[in-house]
């Protein structure tokens, strides 16, 4: 079973990696996302993500000086169709505290959920392996369904 078939709600929670296997056009992992962002394209789905991605995906551009690759990270989490980014505000903050205090989260992946958490998102999506299983949101490894193929 595909991403697709995995994914309930119209609003799906999409961490860092997911944005990266897409610009990037990763061999393994590109076939699978890129439906999702078709969908979010079409308006068929909504996509968020913490703004947190945006300093993530800027990070390696950056540092070998691919100015490029950086336009095209900030397009497509600034300006495409269907993607939300969720401001990291004080009630960001305040709730990613909470998810830290009550999870144990590293702070990345708690503003993740939090974004997700904020904005009814029953699904995230990721290759995350640390993150705990959080009440009403089912966390999708997109390497689990590379393996169910």
């Amino acid at each position: 079973m595909g991403l697709m078939g995995v994914v309930s709600g119209r609003r799906v929670a999409v961490d860092t990696v997911a944005f990266i296997y897409l610009i990037e056009e990763h061999p393994k992992y590109w076939p699978l996302v890129r439906s999702l962002f078709e969908d979010a394209d079409t308006g068929k789905r909504e996509i968020v993500t913490s703004a947190l991605t945006l300093l993530e995906v800027l990070v390696i551009p950056y540092r070998v000086g691919d100015l490029a690759l950086a336009e095209r990270y900030e397009a497509v989490l600034t300006q495409s169709r269907g993607v939300q980014l969720v401001d990291v505000d004080a009630h960001q903050l305040q709730a990613a505290a909470q998810l830290r205090a009550a999870f144990r989260f590293r702070t990345p992946d708690a503003l993740q959920v939090a974004a997700a958490l904020s904005r009814r998102c029953t699904t995230l999506i990721t290759n995350d392996r640390d993150l705990p299983a959080i009440p009403g949101l089912e966390i999708v490894q997109l390497d689990d369904l590379l393996g169910a193929r």
